[in-house]
C-alpha cells in the first residue's frame, strides 16, 4: 500500500519513504493548556489520529509523539505578550500549575470522547527543560546564539534557507512586529531561545540554565521533545496550517542548526482552519466553540468527527449547525445501516468475496492518496447500499474500513426502546416542530429525550430511537 501525501515543504505531492523501513515517526503539536481545546483544534488532532491510522494500516509501525505545552507559548505566538500559562492562571485565580494540570486532562477526556487513539508518547514541556538546555548549547556552540536585552536569541543567518517552509522570501513575509519588542534584535526575525530577563513582574516558572535563570522560549520546545523521542532526524511533523509561518519555521531552523540534519523533517503535513462565520476558530478573538458545549446540545462527539471526516483536511472547514445536524443525521443513518447488516448477519462478519474485497481495495487507494476522507466516506455508503454483496460481507469490509474512520461501528446494534407517554408525547411534539420548522423547539425536545437517556436518529424514513450509548439508565 504506497502511501501519498501533500507536503507543505514544496508545496507537494510526494510518496511516502521513512527514515527506517517499516516504520514511522510523528510528531503533533499539542496543546497550550491555559484554556479548553476548542473544536478548530481539535479537527487538527483528528487529522493526525487519521494519518496514524491510515500508516498502521499500511504496515508501519508508528511512533507518535505529542507534546503538552504547559509553558513559554507567549500571547503572540512570537516573542511579544505575556505567557499563557500566565494568563490562564491569573483569569481564573489558580496556579499555572493547577492550570496546566486541569487543563490537560479536559484535552485528553475530549481526545477520548472523539476516538482519537492515545500517542505512543505525551511529553509536557515543563517535564524536558534539560533537554531544551541542552539543544540550545549546540546552538551556541555553532555560533549561532546571541544576548539581546538579556535574553538569548537566535540568529537566523546562521539556518541555511531560513523561511522557506512558509515560502518566506517568495511572499515577501515580514515579521516586524518584533522590532518593537526587542530592539537589541540584530534581525527583526530572530527569535528568543531562552528568556533571561523576566518579561513580566511574576513569572512563576523558571529554571536555572548557563544564561541565567528564565525559561524556555516556545519554539525550542518541540525540537528537543522530538529529537529526544523520534531521533535526530524524523518522518512526520503535523499541526495546524497556522503553525507554519512562525513556529514551524523557527523548529526547523534551530533544529537543524543544532543537528546538522537537512532535511532535519521530510513531511510536513499541515491541517486547514475551521471556521466559524468568515473567520478562523480561535481563543484569542473569544470566537469559538468546545466539544462539551456540543455535547451539551445533544451532539455525541462522534457526531463532530464525521463532520471533518467529510472534508478534506487542507480544505477549510466551515461550522454551522446546519452542517452539524447534517453530520448528526449521516453518521446515525450509517450506524442505523450496519447494525441492520448485523441484524442480518447473525453469525457476525465473513470473509469478504472478490466483490467486496474490491471495494475495500478502492477504499484504501483512496485513504492513501493524502488522506482522502470524503471519498473513503462515499466507499463506505455505497458499499453498505450493494445489495449484491452479502450481509455478512458487507458486515467484515465495513469492519475494515472503520479502523480508518474510528466511528465505532463495529458495535452498531439494533435496539428495541419502549417509550412511556410522556416520552412519545415529546416525540410527537417534535415532528411537529420540524414539520413547522421550529428547530429551536425540536432542539430543546431533543436534548430533554438525551438527558432521559434516548438518542434520535433522523432519517429519510422518520426519526427512530434507540438508548444512549452513553447512557444505561432505564427508560
Amino acid at each position: 500500500m504506497e502511501l501519498r501525501f501533500f507536503n507543505t515543504m514544496g508545496r507537494t505531492i510526494e510518496t511516502f519513504s521513512p527514515v527506517r523501513p517499516g516504520e514511522a515517526g510523528m510528531y503533533c503539536c499539542g496543546p497550550t493548556v491555559y484554556n479548553f481545546a476548542h473544536i478548530g483544534n481539535l479537527r487538527t488532532f483528528l487529522l493526525e489520529d487519521v494519518l496514524r491510522r491510515v500508516l498502521e494500516r499500511a504496515g508501519y509501525r508508528v511512533r507518535h509523539v505529542m507534546n503538552i505545552t504547559d509553558v513559554g507559548h507567549l500571547a503572540g505566538d512570537t516573542d511579544e505578550g505575556e505567557d499563557r500559562m500566565l494568563l490562564g492562571a491569573r483569569r481564573e485565580g489558580r496556579s499555572v500549575w493547577d492550570v496546566a494540570r486541569f487543563y490537560t486532562e479536559a484535552f485528553l477526556r475530549d481526545f477520548t470522547a472523539l476516538g482519537c487513539r492515545m500517542p505512543t508518547v505525551i511529553c509536557k514541556a515543563t517535564d524536558h527543560v534539560p533537554d531544551m538546555i541542552a539543544m540550545i548549547r549546540r546552538i551556541e556552540e555553532r555560533g549561532c546564539t546571541y544576548l539581546a536585552g538579556g535574553n538569548l536569541c537566535f540568529d537566523i543567518s546562521c539556518a541555511e534557507g531560513y523561511g522557506k517552509l512558509a515560502l518566506l522570501d517568495r511572499q515577501q513575509l515580514q515579521a516586524g512586529a518584533r522590532v518593537a519588542v526587542d530592539g537589541d534584535k540584530r534581525n527583526p526575525a530572530d527569535f528568543v531561545l531562552w528568556f533571561t530577563r523576566s518579561k513580566f513582574e511574576h513569572q512563576a516558572m523558571q529554571w536555572d540554565s548557563p544564561w541565567g535563570r528564565g525559561y524556555p522560549g516556545w519554539h525550542i520546545e518541540c525540537s528537543a521533545m522530538s529529537v529526544k523521542y523520534l531521533g535526530e532526524q524524523f518522518d512526520i511533523h503535523c499541526g495546524g496550517i497556522d503553525l507554519v509561518p512562525v513556529h514551524h519555521t523557527n523548529e526547523i531552523a534551530q533544529a537543524e542548526t543544532a543537528t546538522g540534519k537537512r532535511p532535519w523533517v521530510r513531511y510536513w503535513i499541515h491541517g486547514e482552519f475551521l471556521q466559524m462565520g468568515q473567520e478562523k476558530m480561535a481563543k484569542s478573538s473569544g470566537n469559538f466553540m468546545t466539544l462539551s458545549e456540543l455535547s451539551a446540545r445533544g451532539y455525541d462527539p462522534l457526531d463532530y468527527r464525521y463532520l471533518c471526516l467529510g472534508a478534506h483536511y487542507r480544505s477549510p472547514l466551515a461550522f454551522t449547525w446546519d452542517a452539524l445536524d447534517g453530520a448528526r443525521a449521516g453518521r446515525q443513518g450509517l450506524v442505523e445501516r450496519v447494525a441492520q447488516l448485523a441484524a442480518e448477519a447473525p453469525g457476525g462478519p465473513a470473509s469478504p468475496g472478490p466483490a467486496a474485497a474490491e471495494r475495500i481495495a478502492e477504499f484504501d487507494r483512496h485513504a492513501a492518496d493524502d488522506l482522502g476522507m470524503p471519498r473513503c466516506l462515499a466507499d463506505l455508503w455505497n458499499l453498505v447500499r450493494d445489495a449484491s454483496i452479502p450481509a455478512a460481507e458487507r458486515l467484515a469490509a465495513v469492519v475494515s474500513m472503520d479502523e480508518i474512520f474510528g466511528l465505532g461501528l463495529a458495535g452498531a446494534r439494533q435496539e428495541e426502546v419502549d417509550l412511556d407517554g410522556e416520552a412519545r408525547d415529546l416525540l410527537a411534539e417534535r415532528d411537529r416542530a420540524r414539520a413547522a420548522r421550529n428547530f429551536k423547539r425540536a432542539d430543546e425536545i431533543r436534548t430533554l429525550l438525551t438527558q432521559r437517556g434516548l438518542e434520535l436518529l433522523d432519517g429519510p424514513e422518520g426519526t427512530r430511537v434507540r438508548r444512549s450509548r452513553t447512557s444505561g439508565k432505564n427508560l
